[in-house]
């Protein structure tokens, strides 16, 4: 249990450690979120001068259903929310998933109001039945200094910042329970788009080249740092969920943590892509040396960009995205007469669960482009692509894309053969 006595002082000091960043205030793309109520699934919340999107409420919705599932499979729930910003996600997990306590912490004291308040729609309680508690830490001494009292967390939620999440992989690791939940953020589109090689080198041991597909590099740049990071401390790691949004944009991973090794480095390799024949491959450990690409440019180093080591395997659990299903189900927020946008994209990671799609995803617009015809219709393609035999899905990720185990080659050949049946408008 958390130790909320004179032991833990650290828990009653609201004032920032570092006086020289105690009154920081982060501003992101210019936006301030002004003091107002709020409202999310029925909870009224105040946001105070912290930073808030309304367009992460899915990204909660997620964390807030494979809390609950953890919840009822375990019997227990312990929350530590490391950077919490107004507090909305601890109160979620306290009303919705449950929990039995919230630990919520933001290095920022000067919201320590609006957390207080926010979370005060709970019963606090007192002594071991003590329901949450507010910190003002470093991210990573509050999870230091849980662990060093061998306070352990069920599930920890890190939301943060650019590449920040490689600073706190492994504090959070340590502090977690066996067979925990980690739930990470990443923000850094600019460097899943291969134009920082050398930092995503540094923050998550992966070499970034520029890809079509790079919002699905940015979530397995994020997964592999966590493999890297895990292996490092004895532990393997599951992705239960990979959640991209535009916004920010925003790429959220749910792992499960267990002491072990990855096999064989099963899952954790390369990823290329030829510019000229426009396809892409997964390659093992033991392959490096033998990279290639079956067109004429597979050792054109212009042509062919080779990414890693990054995450290959599925980006989801199939078996874990259907429990989330069915208790969005049972909870009202999806099945209704109108499908909802969590709906929408619970069934899209439901499809991308095959494990027989490959890593990236194919657009439209590039099959083409490169066919010198007009796009097909995307479920029309699916279709024809299905009937030959080939696994396809919707991607989540990117609009009018295609997650396939279709080279490109032969989704330009069945474009083609549809643009000779039908004329298609661009």
């Amino acid at each position: 249990m958390l130790t909320l006595s004179p032991k833990a002082p650290f828990l009653y000091k609201p004032q920032n450690p570092n006086p020289k960043t105690q009154h920081y205030k982060q501003q992101i793309n210019g936006i301030y979120c002004k003091s107002e109520l709020q409202s999310e699934r029925g909870l009224e919340f105040e946001t105070g001068e912290t930073f808030f999107r309304h367009e992460s409420a899915k990204g909660r919705d997620l964390g807030v259903l494979a809390a609950s599932l953890y919840n009822q499979s375990k019997g227990k729930l312990r929350v530590l929310d490391a950077l919490c910003g107004c507090g909305i996600r601890s109160l979620r997990y306290l009303m919705e998933s449950k929990a039995d306590f919230v630990l919520a912490n933001d290095a920022n004291d000067e919201h320590r109001r609006v957390i207080l308040d926010n979370l005060k729609r709970v019963d606090r309680g007192f002594g071991d039945e003590r329901k949450w508690a507010v910190t003002h830490l470093d991210a990573n001494r509050v999870l230091s200094e849980c662990y060093l009292q061998k306070d352990f967390f069920d599930l920890i939620d890190i939301d943060s910042f650019g590449s920040d999440i490689s600073l706190f992989l492994r504090s959070a690791m340590n502090t977690l329970s066996f067979d925990g939940l980690l739930y990470v953020t990443s923000t850094d589109g600019h460097s899943s788009g291969g134009h920082h090689p050398d930092h995503t080198l540094a923050a998550y041991g992966a070499y970034v080249r520029p890809m079509p597909f790079s919002n699905e590099v940015g979530l397995r740049m994020l997964i592999g740092g966590a493999v890297r990071e895990a292996s490092v401390l004895g532990y393997y790691i599951t992705p239960l969920f990979s959640y991209y949004s535009y916004h920010g944009p925003v790429f959220r991973v749910m792992l499960r943590v267990n002491r072990g090794k990855l096999l064989e480095n099963r899952h954790y390799g390369f990823i290329t892509y030829c510019n000229k024949c426009g396809d892409s491959q997964e390659f093992s450990w033991a392959e490096l040396g033998q990279i290639s690409c079956s067109c004429n440019g597979s050792h054109d180093s212009s042509a062919l960009m080779i990414s890693g080591p990054l995450w290959i395997g599925p980006l989801h659990s199939a078996a874990y995205i259907s429990e989330m299903i069915n208790l969005a189900e049972e909870w009202g927020w999806i099945g209704n007469d109108a499908e909802t946008d969590l709906e929408k994209l619970l069934k899209q990671m439901l499809d991308e669960s095959d494990p027989r799609l490959k890593s990236g995803y194919i657009k439209m617009d590039e099959v083409a482009s490169r066919a010198k015809i007009n796009s097909p219709p995307l479920r029309t393609m699916m279709s024809a692509m299905q009937k030959k035999g080939y696994a396809t899905s919707r991607s989540h990720i990117a609009f009018n894309a295609i997650k396939t185990d279709c080279p490109m080659s032969e989704c330009i050949r069945i474009a083609k053969e549809l643009q000779g049946v039908n004329s298609f408008a661009v």
